[in-house]
């Protein structure tokens, strides 16, 4: 009954944890009614990009301190800043269209806010439903990554649906809505912890075997001792590790010792496994002590910025053999040709999907000039909907593409580096060719499908790079290309739309030129397409002399 009880709570806090994220994205909303923002305002097209670039910022920029805070602190506190800095973050958006009037640096500054609040609440959501689920970890985090994904798919049709063509009220939708979801979530969100399980030591065990040591929580360890050592601990809080011997001995882990290690490092990998980012369960704890309230993520489940997370489709071998992190991490030749590829392509589709909302009005003002305003918000809406879609299905496909290459083909994972680097070059030619507005779809699907295809594989191919256990801080170092790269990208697309862009005597600011608005913009991102295309395959192919050097070297070994 009490189990019962307890999985039916489990339930209800994943469903809170999916409905967090789900307000989680809106960072990605941002194209649907930036240019009727800026447009108000009278911004040029490049303090429009700057204001997006700044909650882009938000997201990716404290990846690696909002994790640490999550872990320390529980998913909880981390929840509620973030509904905190989101309702806080919108709401000066909705003044200042109301009153045509606001502070760039003021509009930057609270755009970040929504970034940071995204982010908190995100992380600590997808934690939650990690350790409600250790032994279905794949499953249980899949639900607030796809809602993530989501996002702008969610907010844009709700705009279009409720409110179509009012930009104030969907300004208004998004600093109520995002606070109402996550502070619902908020309501039932809760990590419970597993109830222990105990089973009979094995006869005939050496001696050796029965007193190895493993690591578990301090909780437990205080359990065990029938004495509360951590009595006000918030859950998802990380505590002390200590190591002792146990008293009892779980299945797997006699079912793994009888059938005898396959090397003399074992029963390290045995421990190591609780740290692996997977669905099974590890071998040498007992179900309670997989995770329990004052389990951490640091390691067992990373706590990842934006719309990525490993699955149990990381390469368990390697990415316990190495464990490359810090200053060693700087000094690795992967690391930067990596960091270049994420922050290449990353940066090609945040010029997209920030400015979609721009190639919409570009498009329509030059084939149909009689359109009303609120057709060009109901159009913007559209497309952003298309990318979230898109982007949903591009991190679907390159999950179990991925699996497909190194399970059944043998190849590397990064061979998805290569499709998404294709799909975007396909996406800069229809940029560059479409001037109807009814087939800019191609343009925007196709780079939402480009951009989840990149998040989809590159949290796995970090963790194979340089190891699962500092997948963390080195996923944290990563996305800060994204950072840079989006910037430059987004400031010049700016810089080409304003060249175009015709004053009107009464200050409204519109470029009537259709394609050619932003036309030279994306012929750099084309160009730059190909650099990473070409840098994708530098790194698969020094990757792949690397593992045969690593492979011989063994076999010389042994």
């Amino acid at each position: 009954m009490l189990d019962q009880q307890l999985h039916r709570a489990r339930m209800v806090s994943s469903v809170a944890a999916t409905v967090i994220s789900l307000a989680c994205g809106t960072n990605y909303v941002y194209s649907a009614w930036a240019p009727q923002f800026a447009d108000k305002l009278n911004l040029t097209t490049t303090e429009s990009n700057l204001i997006g670039a700044a909650g882009n910022l938000g997201m990716y920029s404290m990846g690696v301190p909002i994790g640490l805070f999550v872990d320390n602190r529980g998913p909880r506190p981390a929840v509620a800043a973030g509904a905190l800095l989101l309702g806080l973050g919108y709401y000066p958006f909705r003044s200042s269209y109301e009153n045509a009037a606001g502070s760039v640096p003021l509009l930057c500054f609270f755009s970040y806010l929504t970034g940071l609040g995204g982010c908190m609440a995100f992380q600590a959501a997808v934690k939650t439903s990690a350790l409600n689920w250790p032994h279905h970890r794949g499953t249980a985090t899949a639900f607030p990554l796809a809602a993530f994904g989501l996002s702008a798919f969610f907010f844009s049709q709700v705009g279009s649906l409720f409110f179509p063509g009012d930009t104030s009220a969907f300004l208004t939708v998004l600093a109520a809505g995002t606070f109402a979801l996550i502070f619902t979530g908020f309501c039932f969100l809760k990590v419970y912890p597993h109830t222990p399980a105990y089973h009979a030591v094995p006869n005939g065990g050496s001696g050796s075997d029965t007193q190895r040591l493993r690591r578990t929580s301090s909780s437990e360890d205080g359990k065990a001792r029938g004495a509360r050592r951590f009595p006000d601990v918030e859950p998802g809080m990380s505590t002390p590790t200590t190591y002792t011997t146990p008293a009892t001995s779980t299945q797997a882990q006699t079912d793994a010792e009888a059938t005898g290690p396959s090397s003399p490092s074992a029963s390290a990998q045995l421990r190591d496994q609780t740290d692996v980012e997977s669905a099974r369960p590890p071998s040498d704890e007992a179900p309670d002590s997989d995770v329990d309230e004052t389990s951490s993520l640091m390691s067992k489940s990373s706590s990842l910025p934006g719309d990525v997370l490993v699955q149990s489709s990381v390469d368990m071998d390697r990415s316990h053999r190495v464990d490359i992190r810090g200053w060693r991490l700087l000094s690795n030749v992967d690391f930067w040709q990596l960091f270049t590829i994420m922050g290449i392509l990353a940066g090609i589709g945040l010029m997209t999907i920030n400015n979609i909302g721009h190639n919409v009005n570009a498009l329509w003002r030059r084939f149909d000039d009689s359109v009303p305003e609120s057709f060009l918000v109901q159009r913007q809406q559209m497309h952003v909907s298309i990318l979230s879609i898109g982007s949903f299905g591009g991190r679907l496909l390159s999950g179990v593409g991925s699996d497909f290459l190194v399970k059944v083909v043998g190849a590397s994972r990064a061979w998805c580096l290569v499709a998404a680097s294709l799909v975007f070059c396909i996406a800069q030619l229809f940029a560059l060719n479409v001037s109807n507005p009814h087939y800019l779809g191609f343009v925007s699907g196709l780079s939402g499908l480009g951009y989840g295809f990149l998040f989809g594989v590159f949290p796995s191919i970090v963790a194979e790079t340089f190891g699962i256990h500092g997948l963390s801080q080195n996923w944290g170092f990563m996305t800060l290309s994204p950072v840079i790269s989006g910037n430059i990208f987004n400031l010049f697309y700016g810089a080409v739309f304003d060249s175009h862009i015709i004053v009107s005597p009464d200050g409204d600011r519109s470029c009537y030129d259709g394609i050619d608005c932003y036309r030279n913009a994306y012929f750099v991102t084309l160009g730059a397409c190909g650099l990473g295309l070409i840098v994708t395959l530098s790194t698969i192919r020094h990757q792949y002399v690397a593992r045969l050097r690593e492979a011989g070297k063994g076999a010389a070994e042994d």
